[in-house]
């Protein structure tokens, strides 16, 4: 059971960079999986994936050439089914032991383990340990069957399937060569360095010298990371000798550390005229079509520079520079080319266009989502005070940017190009800026709408989205949400919040399915769509730090005043914290109770009347609740919600000595009636921001 260094290497054709890095991962997790299911791995292995465009491969530390010999606990049946009446093996039992070729002399070996509520026999099977090599080649086939592969291709006369061509594997436990088939491979020890910097075929002479032998002899640096490491360093260096930034890059490193195996940085340039056109158009074009890193000014202001990631180390790049200077030329072209062409026509003009757009087949085009849009932002216009005319005018525009040339060869420019081509139009500036922030946030952490104006057409866009997908039964399921509804929920949310919006959530949702025509017939999802939106809501918060308790306390009671909560949730975390919380929450959630049963009992009710209250306790309560209410009730309409919370703490005596010395459920039907009223009036005043009772352990 030598315990050594486990090498596997897939050497391919240039593998999908956009997930390359996902591909290692899940490469080297499902090979873990393996072999520690076949008891193969000691307790401090430790794996270490390797890609590079042309190569998947993992190392594993302690890996043991053959598992250790082990007993399993085998399950055979309920003892009730395995014994007859008298105690002997039943015909079940019998039959089950000749299955599994068990012998009946090994009945007395079994043993008596409680599953479920049911005892049950259990045989403990002694399990010979399985070798490396025979469960080596199998484990790594499983695991690339697993890799998250949209498609597989097949190459040559094979019917083998990978999602590229396989041209050498390695199998190696230290020094040996573990014997193999994968993928119709034979497992050696060659791999290929470099395509260019290379000189041949190169031989590892040992697991553990994988990397530096690669690195040395083919110039290829096989760990992801340190090649996007080093990519990152020679990136900000040559960024910093040109007194530039380069921006929001972090993505484009991902998929160029996933394109070269010896990365080197070098500086291109374009005509500084094209310059004119929106940086954002050139900065799309070069990092989407060309993988270039675009370089800006102290201000964000795009340069004329741009740096190139080559696999290829040269003494003079001049040829590599010239060659990627001419390619990007013509890309730059053509967005000055849509440019000017698209300022030639109006946005207004463009929009009767968009009836041609199909939007959804059961929702119409383009063009009636625009109209929906339009009446939608001018009625949330109205309720924020801002300006509905402009809130309409940008929403009537808003999708016009999408027959655009600019916007058909970059569909990510849409509103970006919107609010340009506004700006040249003559529009008025908060009409532009609204336009460019209709998608807002478009993915977590994203800027929000800044303006009310932007607001009102960034909740509009949202909402009739929302709406008309729940009001056809286009839901999201499981992982699945082909209509982003989620994030747009998680918008919604975001907005009311962030910007202090007082609006109503569900009068906002009333309003977005009141703007489409009654010929779409949709279905009534008003509460479908607020559950949604509150279930996104929970995350929101949750990703804020407050406890699953403080959430469910405020948003089960559904409050409406969606830009309130996050005062709410600091209330209830400020009560939590007060000596008299545990009790007066534990109090709440028996008076909920109690209150549960009178409503089945058709005896609910409130407001207690002082004149029927009895006992010292009861009346000691209801003067305790009327002068705590008193000075609580303010706070809570000048927004204190902390203070309102605080002011019931006074309430832990009154209703620890209520509990101990009064029968609400007295015989008397109107005595009894007055203190469940009198639970009800407490309930109600104490629990207008938080339902207290989640707070109960």
């Amino acid at each position: 059971m030598n315990a050594a260094t486990l090498l596997i290497e897939l050497l391919t054709e240039e593998l999908p960079p956009k997930s390359l890095g996902r591909l290692s991962s899940v490469f080297r997790d499902e090979v873990v999986r393996g072999l520690t299911a076949a008891h193969l791995l000691d307790k401090d292995s430790l794996a270490r994936p390797y890609a590079t465009p042309r190569r998947l491969a993992l190392s594993i530390t302690g890996v043991v050439t053959r598992a250790p010999d082990r007993v399993q606990a085998e399950k055979i049946m309920p003892v009730a089914v395995a014994l007859d009446a008298e105690g002997k093996p039943s015909a079940a039992l019998k039959k089950k032991l000749s299955a599994r070729k068990i012998p009946e002399s090994e009945i007395p070996q079994f043993t008596r383990r409680m599953d479920g509520k049911s005892e049950t026999f259990y045989y403990d099977l002694p399990v010979a340990g399985e070798s490396l090599a025979a469960v080596l080649p199998s484990i790594v086939e499983t695991a690339l069957k697993r890799l998250p592969v949209a498609k597989m291709m097949r190459w040559g006369n094979s019917d083998t399937q990978f999602v590229r061509p396989v041209h050498g594997l390695i199998l190696m436990h230290g020094s040996a060569v573990i014997a193999g088939e994968v993928l119709g491979l034979e497992s050696g020890r060659i791999t290929r360095g470099h395509r260019f910097m290379s000189e041949g075929p190169i031989t590892i002479a040992h697991a553990d010298a994988y990397e530096t032998t690669l690195e040395k002899e083919g110039s290829v640096i096989a760990d992801f990371s340190k090649r996007r490491g080093q990519i990152d360093t020679l990136l900000q260096a040559e960024a910093l000798r040109h007194g530039a930034t380069l921006g929001d890059y972090r993505d484009l490193l991902d998929e160029v550390t996933a394109l070269v195996e010896h990365p080197s940085v070098y500086v291109g340039a374009f005509d500084s005229r094209f310059l004119d056109v929106p940086q954002e158009c050139l900065i799309l074009t070069m990092r989407q079509n060309q993988k270039y890193f675009p370089l800006f000014d102290a201000g964000g202001k795009l340069m004329h520079h741009f740096l190139i990631v080559s696999n290829m180390a040269l003494e003079d790049p001049s040829h590599v520079i010239n060659g990627n200077q001419r390619v990007v030329r013509p890309r730059l072209e053509d967005a000055r080319f849509f440019f000017d062409q698209d300022r030639l026509e109006r946005l207004e003009t463009r929009v009767p266009r968009l009836a041609k757009v199909v939007y959804h087949n059961k929702l119409g085009s383009q063009l009636d989502r625009v109209q929906r849009v339009q009446l939608l932002a001018g009625k949330i216009a109205r309720l924020l005070q801002a300006d509905a005319a402009q809130a309409e005018r940008a929403a009537w525009l808003a999708k016009a940017d999408l027959v655009t040339g600019m916007v058909g060869e970059f569909p990510e420019l849409q509103g970006v190009m919107g609010r340009y081509y506004a700006q040249h139009d003559g529009e008025p500036a908060p009409v532009c800026d609204a336009i460019a922030a209709q998608y807002r946030p478009r993915f977590a952490g994203d800027e929000l709408p800044d303006g009310a104006v932007s607001c009102a057409l960034a909740l509009a866009d949202k909402l009739e989205t929302l709406t008309g997908l729940f009001g056809i039964g286009q839901l999201p399921t499981g992982d699945r949400d082909p209509f982003a509804l989620r994030r747009h929920a998680l918008g919604v949310v975001r907005i009311l919040i962030e910007r202090d919006l007082p609006l109503r959530l569900d009068a906002l949702i009333h309003d977005a399915f009141s703007v489409f025509a009654a010929d779409l017939k949709l279905g009534n999802a008003h509460t479908d769509l607020e559950t949604f939106i509150f279930e996104r809501m929970r995350g929101y918060f949750a990703d804020q730090n407050y406890s699953t308790q403080h959430i469910d306390a405020v948003l089960d009671l559904r409050p409406v005043g969606v830009h309130r909560i996050p005062q709410q949730l600091a209330a209830v975390r400020a009560f939590a914290t007060l000596p008299e919380a545990e009790s007066l929450a534990a109090a709440n959630k028996r008076v909920g109770n109690i209150l549960r049963q009178a409503e089945a009992k058709g005896e609910a009710g409130n407001n207690a009347d002082a004149q029927l209250l009895r006992e010292p306790a009861e009346k000691a309560l209801h003067q305790a609740l009327t002068q705590a209410a008193a000075e609580a009730v303010p706070l809570f309409e000048r927004g204190d919600y902390t203070g309102y919370l605080k002011t019931f703490a006074v309430l832990k005596a009154p209703v620890d000595a209520f509990f101990d010395g009064v029968m609400v459920m007295a015989e008397d039907s109107a005595l009894r009636k007055n203190r469940i009223a009198l639970l009800a009036d407490l309930r109600r005043e104490m629990n207008r921001i938080a339902d207290i009772a989640k707070l109960a352990a």
